[in-house]
């Protein structure tokens, strides 16, 4: 498995604004969807994947991040502490990768998961990471195999598997919040407060940003409302896809 051996980074530090006012006192990732937490279900995906060891970072409520992270094993959880400040996506990525190392990690977000078509979806993008022409590989979905994020598209991608932003174009794919990243990107930069999409779009320009397709059933949680919408398509499509 092209997995073995590889880390992951589980962007966890988020505010949760939208899920207000259940996040007044829950941090986002420990939102419960269907009987189990966000977080724990970024982790499972990446037990599944057979990642061994992962990196949660930290900011709102982080205290209690760090006590759930406690309580589980696999994978092996460090912490990455923003309770100081927050650094948004890049930034925090940046901080973390003296406990990434320098070879190419999986990426993660808290606040997204998804249903397997079969095989893991994770250990599928693993399989298809080719250092050789990619600096960044993500994780796509049809805006179809969807729920809770509307008609919004993301990227393009062209028979080669590159990536160009989708802008405004419907037959787009959806970011499904899961990425390989070779740290190579981050050289030169700085433990500052900065966006992804920097490098996103970085990539883009030397030609190196490509996009997988996965096969499953992505779902987001938004805000309180979705939770609902969530857990019925958890019932609808869990079954169909076990």
């Amino acid at each position: 498995m092209k997995t073995a051996g590889m880390k992951a980074m589980v962007l966890a530090a988020g505010l949760g604004t939208r899920m207000r006012p259940i996040t007044d006192t829950i941090p986002k990732p420990l939102v419960a969807v269907g009987g189990r937490t966000l977080l724990d279900r970024a982790l499972d995906a990446l037990e599944g994947a057979g990642i061994e060891s992962a990196v949660v970072n930290v900011h709102h409520l982080g205290d209690r991040i760090i006590a759930h992270c406690a309580g589980r094993t696999r994978p092996e959880i460090v912490i990455s502490d923003e309770r100081d400040g927050l650094l948004d996506s890049a930034g925090g990525i940046v901080n973390a990768l003296p406990m990434l190392g320098s070879a190419p990690f999986i990426l993660l977000n808290a606040d997204t998961f998804w249903m397997d078509a079969g095989r893991s979806s994770l250990a599928m993008l693993a399989d298809a990471w080719d250092p050789s022409r990619m600096d960044m590989l993500l994780m796509l979905v049809p805006v179809t195999h969807t729920t809770g994020h509307g008609t919004k598209t993301d990227f393009l991608i062209d028979k080669a598997g590159r990536l160009t932003r989708a802008k405004g174009d419907p037959s787009g794919l959806v970011y499904a919040g899961a990425a390989i990243l070779d740290p190579i990107i981050f050289a030169g930069a700085k433990t500052e407060p900065h966006s992804l999409n920097l490098y996103f779009d970085r990539a883009i320009e030397s030609g190196r940003l490509f996009g997988h397709l996965m096969d499953g059933h992505w779902i987001t949680v938004g805000t309180p409302e979705a939770i609902s919408e969530a857990e019925a398509a958890i019932r609808t499509h869990q079954p169909a896809l076990a």
